[in-house]
């Protein structure tokens, strides 16, 4: 008998232990909820030649930061995969291309793989997200992109809480911001301990300006969710972030040592880098006081997991990091060797970063200048590349442009027109 798991797709195990270990898995893999790792784990134990299995658990590993044992075991899914359908082998291959480093090739398997098999959602979520593929191409136009993919297959997940999600942040991110929130409540009624859904509507939140209700619905959401699942350092970021759009300097601290900086959170690098960074430097320009050494921890942090440029999103932030501690030999090297997938950008960017620690207000002008028409291409969500925009404003407001300053938040981020956190700028 051949067996199905939970999305109907047929699965090379005869062990309905493995099937239901690896369905659990997936419902808290998508729902980024602490203990996928281990019901992958489990999968596997009840059958060594799952390949399936082993490919789940390899992403899980990578998503806990276990690069290692995330390696071997997508080593061991492409030995075992041979005798398997095609649909589970091109599944492999899109996972395998990912850890060979080669994001183009995995993001086209994955494409050609949901054209047949759209309900496939452990290869689907690889393209979804502001995080995944299409998301950290580096292209113009990547969120319609997003957008594009999600619709196509939403048709394919009626009653989906995950796939509702995941379409609800495609809508924020392109400024569909009711129904966004409309599908996203759809998505939190069936499982309101859905980690990403709860992130999404913080995002939903932010582009509508609903600080008090942002603050309100986070604080009282993480209360119940596992500090060592994936997104709880970014939650807290969000947190932060609500408190410092509200004044609230004793709150966003709190929720940045408690959740965010490195030491507090179980989050991958990246975010624990790049949310660390934006929270700190957003609260320099709002006018708080940054402890100069929480710089210095940064940088050091940035140059232990990111020592070389390619992942650009990272590079922006660790760039940051290593101007406002003072560190111009790990600066210039990220200005002069960046390369990734938005590299020409990251270049301006960090001079830019350096003019600004400089308070070379007019040099940082011309930098960010380069990298204001396509900041989309550096990735990450529109609340999250805010950290430029938001830079670029103070720079004008140090110049003395207030105007200008003003008509160009109205213009690239109304939301942010109405309560900036730019010193002087109420």
């Amino acid at each position: 008998m051949t067996l199905c798991d939970d999305y109907g797709n047929s699965i090379s195990t005869n062990s309905a232990d493995a099937r239901d270990h690896y369905d659990r898995g997936v419902q808290l893999f998508l729902g980024a909820d602490f203990g996928a790792g281990a019901a992958f784990a489990a999968a596997v134990a009840a059958d060594p030649d799952f390949a399936l299995g082993h490919a789940a658990l390899a992403r899980a590993l990578m998503m806990e930061g276990r690069m290692p044992e995330a390696k071997a075991a997508i080593t061991r899914a492409e030995t075992l995969v041979a005798s398997a359908n095609d649909r589970e082998q091109t599944h492999v291959a899109a996972f395998a291309a990912l850890f060979q480093g080669n994001p183009k090739g995995a993001r086209s398997t994955v494409r050609a793989l949901v054209r047949d098999h759209p309900r496939d959602a452990m290869a689907a979520q690889l393209c979804t997200n502001v995080f995944g593929l299409i998301g950290f191409s580096g292209e113009v136009g990547r969120e319609a992109e997003l957008l594009a993919y999600t619709e196509a297959l939403i048709p394919h997940y009626e009653g989906d809480w995950w796939m509702m999600s995941m379409h609800a942040l495609s809508l924020c991110e392109t400024g569909q911001i009711a129904a966004s929130r409309a599908l996203m409540d759809r998505s939190l009624a069936l499982n309101p301990r859905n980690a990403n859904a709860a992130h999404f509507r913080a995002h939903e939140q932010y582009e509508a300006g609903d600080i008090a209700a942002g603050r309100e619905y986070l604080s009282d959401w993480i209360t119940d969710y596992d500090s060592r699942s994936v997104l709880y350092g970014h939650i807290s970021w969000h947190m932060a972030l609500w408190a410092l759009h509200d004044g609230d300097e004793a709150a966003m601290w709190q929720a940045v040592n408690n959740g965010v900086k490195p030491g507090s959170s179980s989050s991958l690098p990246i975010n624990v880098l790049t949310d660390t960074a934006a929270i700190l430097y957003r609260a320099e320009i709002a006018g708080m006081t940054v402890d100069p050494q929480s710089w210095q921890d940064l940088s050091a942090y940035a140059a232990r997991f990111f020592p070389e440029t390619g992942q650009s999103f990272a590079d922006m932030h660790a760039a940051l990091c290593h101007a406002m501690a003072g560190d111009g030999e790990r600066l210039a090297y990220i200005a002069d060797t960046a390369k990734g997938y938005a590299g020409d950008l990251v270049r301006p960017v960090a001079k830019g970063w350096g003019d600004i620690a400089r308070q070379n207000w007019s040099g940082a002008l011309e930098h960010l200048s380069e990298v204001m028409a396509t900041t989309e291409r550096l990735g990450g969500s529109r609340a999250q590349r805010d950290l430029i925009e938001l830079a670029y404003v103070n720079v004008l407001m140090k110049l003395g442009h207030e105007e200008e300053a003003r008509r160009t938040l109205k213009l690239r981020r109304p939301v942010l027109s109405i309560s900036t956190p730019v010193l002087n700028m109420h």
